[in-house]
């Protein structure tokens, strides 16, 4: 059913799309992929615009259909291939609790690490996603903390792929800090086949960007 359209992901290394990347080896499906150097203009390209105007990754194309941003991609590609076990269907009750935490990464967590890098602090809280940092961050920890093992419970789910990568990038880049509950999930993403498999893929090319 889904199998008879190509699909392309657009990759670049290090960047958003390492999320989309693992998430297409946990559901172990065939896809191209399109390394792109954005810093060197690759982005740019008038084709490349053409399917993302930003010029930014991660993008994917799945015959005429074009899905930007990490969660969204995420979540198009769980639907597409509901064998894989990786989201609730449209009927389950959880499905509103897998959305809510899904599209919680990007809308939430991502916009509070961004400010608390830049050092911003909005004189009216109540206008953030995320209200302050001193209110969300327990919330992560409780959430996290609860996993058993994953975010959903027993299974995991694309929202472990998504708000993982999240809590695994703050944490590596000393944004969040780092509990016991964050560290012990970490572990349990990097003990997956699919998310080593990856990471062993990404490893050369990661090498060349730092060392670039």
């Amino acid at each position: 059913m889904s199998s008879d359209r190509n699909l392309t992901f657009y990759h670049a290394i290090p960047s958003r799309s390492g999320t989309v990347h693992w998430m297409l080896h946990e559901l172990g499906i065939p896809f191209d992929v399109k390394l792109l150097d954005i810093g060197g203009g690759d982005g740019q390209t008038p084709e490349f615009l053409a399917l993302n105007p930003l010029g930014k990754v991660p993008t994917i194309t799945h015959g005429d259909t074009v899905v930007t941003e990490a969660a969204a991609i995420c979540c198009y590609l769980a639907d597409l291939y509901p064998e894989a076990g990786l989201a609730p269907a449209s009927d389950d009750p959880k499905r509103g609790e897998y959305l809510r935490w899904l599209f919680f990464s990007p809308s939430t967590i991502e916009p509070a690490m961004i400010d608390r890098v830049r050092q911003y602090k909005a004189e009216d809280s109540s206008q953030n996603s995320y209200r302050d940092w001193e209110t969300l961050v327990p919330i992560l920890v409780d959430v996290v903390g609860k996993a058993d093992p994953w975010l959903m419970g027993k299974n995991f789910t694309t929202v472990d792929v998504v708000f993982g990568s999240t809590i695994r990038f703050g944490c590596m880049f000393g944004i969040l800090p780092k509990y016991p509950e964050f560290e012990a999930y970490i572990a349990r993403i990097d003990a997956r086949p699919a998310y080593q498999r990856a990471q062993e893929l990404d490893a050369p090319h990661f090498a060349a960007a730092m060392a670039g």
